[in-house]
């Protein structure tokens, strides 16, 4: 898909809008896969998505982005509270909708991006749009990789994600 340098420009508009809004910097406190925190997850997940979409044709770069970006916009730690742990998975797609739409002038379409993007763990919520499948499949692949890597690691490494995070493009 070739885009324009006006769309990369108002992609990137768009990004750094939510990178630094002062809502999705609440997710720095809730802990991720071994060490790293939902916001770099999210905006990992978003470069990985991103990238996969120039790849295709007729893919709304935005909902990926936006549906990338907030995906697990859950707003709490499901480590530390134990009562959300056994659901968290199936649960926090909903609560990442509730939230996002209280937050956030979210379309349809993004909150189907978020609905599905825990496929095969809610076996119904089949990802079924472009957008939807990108982002669930970017998750997956960033959530392996955090997986794999060590906290001792992934501290030592801290700025370098910040870096690698801090443009979408």
């Amino acid at each position: 898909m070739k885009i324009t340098e006006e769309q990369k420009e108002q992609l990137e508009k768009v990004y750094q809008a939510f990178l630094n809004d002062e809502k999705i910097l609440r997710m720095k406190e809730i802990s991720m896969h071994r060490g790293s925190n939902c916001y770099e997850h999210s905006f990992k997940v978003a470069k990985k998505a991103i990238r996969k979409s120039l790849r295709r044709k007729d893919v709304n770069l935005e909902v990926v982005l936006l549906g990338s970006i907030l995906h697990d916009y859950y707003l709490y730690d499901w480590r530390k509270d134990r009562s959300k742990l056994k659901k968290h998975g199936k649960n926090h797609p909903e609560i990442a909708i509730s939230n996002a739409t209280r937050d956030f002038d979210i379309s349809n379409d993004v909150k189907k991006v978020i609905k599905s993007h825990m496929w095969p763990i809610n076996i119904k919520e089949y990802p079924k749009s472009k957008e939807a499948k990108l982002v669930s499949i970017s998750d997956k692949e960033v959530t392996i990789g955090e997986s794999l890597t060590s906290k001792k690691y992934k501290q030592k490494k801290r700025e370098k994600y910040l870096s690698y995070i801090s443009h979408l493009f």
